[in-house]
């Protein structure tokens, strides 16, 4: 293989294989990596502005019995800790949110046993009877895969049903590495790779904008990576025209504090600012039709953030007015809407707010400009 004819494939939005991806991870210098990044960003998202979004991160219950071993977050059933969020806790919440200029909420929780389709479906009805302005980006593939086992039914069925409570977009939590050998070592309750593939490009088929993850830093090889990345991209390739289908990709680091891959396996987190940031790259090349890509502050930081928007980012995610998961197994960093807009203009480009669907926002008068550390 030759660089240059890589290079030259991937500006003309040519789908390169998994073992074209393993070598450019591999011998590419990082400045020719960002440099490709930063002309496809330029190309795909030609407003040149970065987007970043106001939202919240609750969670329906701590209950989960899929035993991830990177969550420090989940309680087993009967947990003296363990809980269900009440209808109180969401109204308190959901309206300071509001007051902090978001108008959504990124909802999701665990595999609960004995919380099937009609809690999910009463709970967003009445949310949205609540709160009738209120984006509900809920879920995730996982949960739905876990709400289906309990209902004995299809995906199709409870996503349908779910969309028709108000639930706006589904998110891409529980991808972790789309290889199901590395699922068995650190998320082996969680739905396999394929069902999890399939579950989103059925909420496609549904026109539910859907967006991707992936959390690497652990037990992948470089190669699953890009096999997760092509996977991705072939579900994408297949959704109707009228859907967005993934409208946004973020690849972020694995949080090793106190997590039983950490303490049991001796797994750590031990990727480089430098391996962050190709990765950025490399999303950017092997996805040549998903439009945005997140960088993701809130596991890597301010500056290497910012730098990933000169590698192919053109997202800066959320400021979290709460985020509990991630949070737990060590992520650090924190953004108010002041401090999140300041990054981007420090970074050399202009910030926007934007909604789920990125559609560009007017910037909202704050009421309040600190960040609740939880």
């Amino acid at each position: 293989m030759v660089l240059a004819d890589l290079y030259e494939k991937a500006l003309n939005f040519e789908f390169l294989s998994v073992q074209e991806g393993v070598f450019l991870f591999e011998n590419a210098p990082t400045a020719e990596l960002m440099n490709i990044g930063d002309q496809l960003r330029r190309k795909q998202v030609p407003h040149g502005k970065v987007t970043w979004i106001i939202d919240r991160n609750m969670n329906t219950t701590n209950v989960c019995i899929a035993n991830c071993k990177f969550c420090n977050f989940y309680r087993i059933p009967g947990h003296e800790q363990a809980y269900i969020t009440d209808t109180e806790t969401y109204r308190r919440k959901i309206e300071e949110t509001f007051r902090y200029g978001g108008e959504q909420l990124l909802l999701q929780g665990g595999h609960h046993p004995d919380l099937g389709l009609q809690y999910y479906v009463d709970l967003f009805r009445k949310l949205k009877e609540m709160f009738p302005d209120l984006k509900l980006h809920a879920l995730g593939p996982p949960e739905v895969a876990h709400i289906t086992k309990l209902e004995k039914s299809t995906h199709r069925e409870v996503l349908t049903a779910l969309k028709d409570a108000g639930m706006d977009s589904l998110p891409g939590p529980g991808a972790e590495i789309l290889v199901d050998r590395v699922r068995r070592l650190i998320s082996k309750g969680k739905c396999g790779s394929q069902e999890w593939l399939d579950i989103m490009a059925e909420a496609h088929q549904l026109d539910i904008t859907t967006s991707a993850t992936m959390m690497f830093g652990h037990v992948e090889t470089v190669e699953e990576r890009m096999e997760h990345l092509v996977k991705l991209r072939e579900v994408q390739a297949r959704k109707p025209n009228y859907a967005k289908g993934f409208i946004a990709f973020i690849p972020w680091t694995f949080q090793d504090v106190d997590t039983l891959l950490a303490r049991i396996r001796g797994v750590q987190n031990l990727t480089t600012a430098d391996e962050y940031i190709r990765m950025i790259a490399i999303s950017r090349i092997m996805l040549p039709n998903v439009k945005n890509i997140q960088a993701s502050w809130l596991t890597v930081g301010k500056q290497v953030a910012q730098i990933c928007l000169n590698a192919g980012a053109n997202d800066f995610g959320s400021i979290m007015i709460e985020e509990n998961v991630v949070s737990a197994a060590g992520a650090p960093h924190r953004f108010t809407s002041k401090g999140i807009q300041e990054a981007i203009l420090e970074a050399g480009f202009e910030p926007q707010l934007r909604n789920q669907q990125y559609q560009f926002r007017e910037m909202p008068v704050l009421m309040e400009e600190q960040v609740i550390n939880y």
